[in-house]
């Protein structure tokens, strides 16, 4: 799904869901708006994020098939919850694609009014094909640019400049896109709950270099009951400076990062509906596990 059809997608579901609003968590690197939907009205808040890494853009279609599915709960129920009720207990704050830039690259190449057309070919190797890109338009890989051990992992990576994947950037939320994602979670206080959607691997990381809080394993194994997915721990550069990271060692708020399906990056269309099949339980439930 490519931006354009994100936009498209989420106006529509404003206008069919009373309980659904749509706005903007901020703006990116080249202007684009990143949409943020809120779906419920309860007290419980939580955080759906998908599409950090440009090429994992299946993520979003994840979160929008979650969010469509949820326009008319009626009387259904999920592992015997009402979805109804849920919606009246939980605030779902969904940012489905947060690197709108990098996917354009993905879909559509870049245009020739880029401002930093002929940097960005240089990184990619002066090809005009992006499918293996990760970063956001300018390079950076957004889920190393957050405020965790930040100089270790640039350090660790050896990557000193902008790249199709693994640059972290000059320094922690130099990228507007991460930026505005931590102002938003600095300033939601009771937001209880984080979910990073990647691809892929079908599994689960609950804890950034051993450190997880106390319900961190108890959440992760519900996840993994109704989702099949395993619970790993992330390794090696995988383990430095994304969002679940942060959240756990710095916001102490319970995080995991799924990395979704199976294959080779980027997934095909057609892995959808297995991917949402094995994650809709965990999609809705996650709130009453916290």
């Amino acid at each position: 799904m490519d931006y354009k059809e994100l936009l498209a997608r989420t106006e529509k579901l404003e206008e069919e869901n009373p309980l659904l609003s749509f706005g903007y968590l901020g703006t990116s690197l080249l202007g684009r708006g990143i949409p943020m939907l809120t779906l419920g009205r309860g007290r419980l808040e939580v955080l759906y994020v998908g599409t950090h890494h440009a090429l994992e853009w299946l993520t979003s279609d994840l979160l929008l098939r979650f969010l469509e599915e949820a326009k008319d709960p009626g009387t259904r129920r999920v592992s015997g919850v009402s979805i109804a009720e849920l919606f009246e207990c939980v605030k779902f704050y969904v940012v489905p694609m947060l690197n709108p830039d990098g996917v354009e690259y993905v879909f559509h190449g870049i245009s020739d009014d880029n401002p930093i057309k002929e940097r960005v070919l240089a990184m990619n190797g002066g090809s005009k094909t992006f499918s293996s890109w990760q970063a956001n338009g300018r390079g950076v890989d957004l889920n190393h640019n957050y405020n965790d051990c930040f100089s270790e992992y640039q350090a660790a990576s050896g990557i000193q400049s902008g790249a199709p994947t693994r640059f972290a950037g000059e320094e922690p939320e130099s990228e507007p896109e991460v930026a505005y994602l931590c102002g938003f979670l600095r300033h939601h206080p009771k937001i209880r709950g984080v979910l990073s959607f990647h691809t892929q691997g079908e599994v689960i990381y609950y804890q950034s270099r051993g450190v997880m809080l106390p319900s961190s394993l108890r959440i992760a194994k519900r996840m993994e009951a109704v989702s099949g997915y395993r619970l790993e721990r992330a390794e090696g550069l995988s383990s430095y400076g994304g969002l679940t990271d942060w959240c756990l060692r710095t916001m102490k708020i319970p995080a995991f990062t799924i990395e979704c399906g199976r294959g080779e990056n980027p997934l095909p269309k057609s892995e959808l509906k297995k991917i949402y099949s094995d994650l809709r339980t965990l999609l809705y439930l996650f709130p009453t596990w916290l």
